[in-house]
């Protein structure tokens, strides 16, 4: 199967459901013309097309490895890293004053897709680097700045984030790693952290990581973190990789999937590093990468449905199995009708999803760009949604790849298996799927629900208009933001925070499945009735959308059949 980027779906999605020009309309992105968004979408699909598809599969059967102490990337990783790097597309958000592109992280996430659908393993990489750039360029002091920004903007150097110890993984305020004061302005740190992607390769001049450590006499939890820059190789005067640090990688991870990349354990005994931020407010500094993180991670998962949709597509516009129904079909699978309605939701879901991570993105740039508070709110909102129906799309998608491919799917010389199984730790990492929903039921409606609110008038508004033109789907899209709305209003009366958690997970789902049917109503009435946009949306709205319904009942029903079972009780 031959990947292709959907650079046509981005431009419609960019012109007439997300609405891009907003933020070109303002001075800080100015220059996020459609010429120059096309352009950047063209250029990075070509070589998303060309340079990283062919890497998909090496990443798979000939993993990354650990070679004295040196680890081993997968055959073409290097040279496939290059055409990144030479690209730009490292730093397409990074600021111009150190060599980026300055553009919308808007652009960022549609770049990024591409890349995940074509070789997630790889491309795990320069989003790592894109959250360190990120964080140093709000946290850093200047002289960082200067040595290590215009490095990993040019992907000279890549970064790494290093929270998770083997004893604090969700819990990041439980870690033991310590720092201490070299007296110099730098400090030692010593202690170890696992799963930390990508780090190390062999292909780019230095590795930089930031490291979560504790300062002495630092208080307990999150409050008593720092956070600290702790090069592979520590820079010389004139900022050029020099002697090597006392950090080492001590193994490489055997996972499930993600073979190209290479997720390490890390030792760093009294490593030279730098202070990023204030003292004890590594956390802070550190969510700056994280929330970063989160949508790209959210994108990972909608990239991989691209994928193993167009990988099942392929595979069923050839095979040819039993009796087709279909008189005048294409005489293969695809005419059967549970295929049809594995593709059918494969398509719908991954709109919905890649519609509502580029919604979030909007929402970031025009924060960035106009210091509004309601669109930072926004951003704030839409983020675990994001990261969560992203990812939760990517898995159920390439399962559904599977499950199309029938039994050659369960064979691995197919390539679908890849998908599901590279995809499965995007619900895991950046903070799991669960922890994401009850962010959104704890931190996102502290405001009141405004927030939440404020979509929800938006999406009845869409809702209302549609219904002079197409009445048969503006009706179910009114009636079931309604209901998230009444959910919404009963998760901010639970002042016990254990009701809201238990049904914080379908409450999010719900959430997605209603803007996803907000922005398939969108880009129906964008399209006109005889689109095959408009006929996607009423098979996501009359199909999908209903799933809304069940999902609130489970949001609303309390925790108190579920703590009514005991530990004994679950096990017997």
């Amino acid at each position: 199967m031959t990947y292709r980027a959907p650079v046509d779906e981005f431009q419609f999605l960019f012109e007439h459901v997300i609405k891009l020009d907003q933020v070109a309309g303002t001075d800080r992105f100015g220059e996020a013309t459609p010429d120059m968004a096309a352009a950047i979408l063209t250029e990075a699909g070509r070589m998303c097309e060309d340079v990283l598809a062919p890497l998909q599969r090496n990443g798979d059967t000939d993993p990354a490895f650990l070679e004295n102490g040196v680890v081993r990337t997968s055959p073409g990783f290097s040279d496939g890293y290059k055409a990144i790097a030479s690209g730009g597309w490292v730093s397409i958000g990074a600021s111009p004053d150190n060599g980026g592109m300055g553009l919308p992280i808007t652009l960022t996430t549609a770049v990024n897709e591409m890349m995940s659908s074509a070789c997630l393993s790889l491309q795990l990489n320069p989003l790592m680097t894109q959250g360190q750039i990120e964080a140093l360029e709000h946290h850093a002091s200047d002289e960082i700045k200067r040595v290590y920004l215009p490095n990993l903007v040019s992907g000279a150097w890549s970064g790494t984030m290093n929270l998770t110890e083997s004893q604090a993984g969700s819990d990041v305020g439980a870690l033991r790693s310590r720092a201490e004061p070299n007296g110099d302005g730098s400090y030692a740190v010593s202690g170890q952290k696992i799963y930390i992607s990508w780090g190390d390769n062999d292909f780019t001049q230095n590795v930089c990581h930031l490291v979560l450590a504790r300062l002495p006499g630092a208080g307990p939890g999150t409050k008593g973190i720092s956070l600290f820059i702790v090069p592979k190789f520590i820079p010389d005067a004139d900022g050029n990789p020099g002697k090597a640090n006392s950090l080492k990688v001590v193994s490489l991870e055997h996972k499930m999937g993600l073979h190209g990349s290479p997720t390490a354990v890390m030792q760093f005994d009294g490593a030279q590093g730098w202070l990023i931020g204030e003292e004890n407010d590594g956390m802070r500094c550190m969510f700056t990468m994280m929330n970063n993180a989160r949508l790209g991670v959210g994108v990972q998962g909608i990239g991989v449905a691209e994928g193993a949709l167009q990988h099942a597509l392929a595979y069923a516009m050839e095979r040819k199995q039993g009796r087709t129904p279909v008189s005048d079909g294409a005489g293969t699978i695809l005419d059967h009708a549970d295929v049809r309605r594995m593709l059918a939701s494969m398509k719908a879901d991954t709109f919905a999803a890649r519609a509502i991570a580029l919604a979030n993105a909007v929402a970031i740039d025009m924060a960035q760009a106009t210091g509004g508070a309601d669109w930072a709110a926004r951003a704030a909102l839409l983020t675990p949604i994001t990261k969560a129906f992203g990812t939760d799309t990517g898995i159920a998608v390439s399962d559904m790849g599977v499950q199309v491919h029938g039994g050659m799917g369960y064979i691995e010389e197919t390539g679908a298996a890849q998908y599901n199984r590279d995809v499965r730790v995007t619900a895991i990492y950046e903070g799991t799927n669960g922890i994401q929903s009850m962010d959104l039921v704890g931190r996102k409606l502290m405001d009141g629900g405004d927030a939440a609110f404020a979509i929800l008038d938006e999406v009845e508004v869409q809702a209302e208009h549609a219904r002079a033109s197409m009445p048969d789907l503006a009706e179910p899209v009114w009636l079931a933001t309604e209901s998230l709305r009444e959910a919404t209003e009963w998760m901010i009366k639970q002042t016990d925070m254990t009701q809201r958690f238990v049904g914080s997970v379908p409450f999010l789902r719900a959430f997605a499945r209603v803007l996803g049917a907000h922005f398939h109503l969108t880009a129906a009435l964008a399209e006109g009735d005889n689109g095959a946009r408009t006929k996607l949306a009423r098979f996501y709205i009359l199909r999908l959308l209903p799933e809304h319904a069940g999902l609130l009942v489970q949001a609303t029903a309390g925790a108190g059949d579920l703590y009514a079972l005991s530990a004994d009780e679950l096990g017997a």
